[in-house]
């Protein structure tokens, strides 16, 4: 299947669904489409624990859009210290932290133009 017909929507309802599966924490998503110049169209942005939280919740994004919709990331990067997983979607580039790691970087605020939504969690 190629990439262009993976509908957005469906990729960052997996994804959201990848990260609640192993309890992520302060899930972000920032839609950048009305931002010119972007990478990509989505940033979703959460954090774990620890770097064992962290892998597992880069497994089960990976695990879930490839068992849902059969896709694979065109590019991934800090798997190794697992301090700042990037999974690249393409469109959808997906941030994992490890809390002090983002409180650090804070990417939210350098795209603080973009609209924000923020999935509650029940756990």
């Amino acid at each position: 299947m190629a990439k262009e017909n993976i509908n957005t929507d469906q990729l960052i309802s997996v994804i959201i669904n990848g990260i609640e599966d192993v309890k992520g924490k302060e899930i972000n998503i920032l839609d950048l489409r009305e931002i010119e110049n972007t990478v990509c169209d989505y940033f979703i942005i959460c954090e774990g624990t620890s770097n064992t939280q962290v892998n597992a919740i880069v497994n089960s994004i990976q695990k879930k859009v490839s068992k849902e919709l059969k896709d694979n990331p065109w590019h991934t990067e800090g798997a190794d210290n697992a301090e700042w997983v990037l999974i690249d979607y393409v469109n959808v580039v997906v941030h994992i932290f490890q809390k002090h790691i983002r409180e650090y970087y804070d990417i939210e605020s350098l795209w603080g133009d973009a609209k924000t939504t923020v999935i509650e969690t029940s756990y």
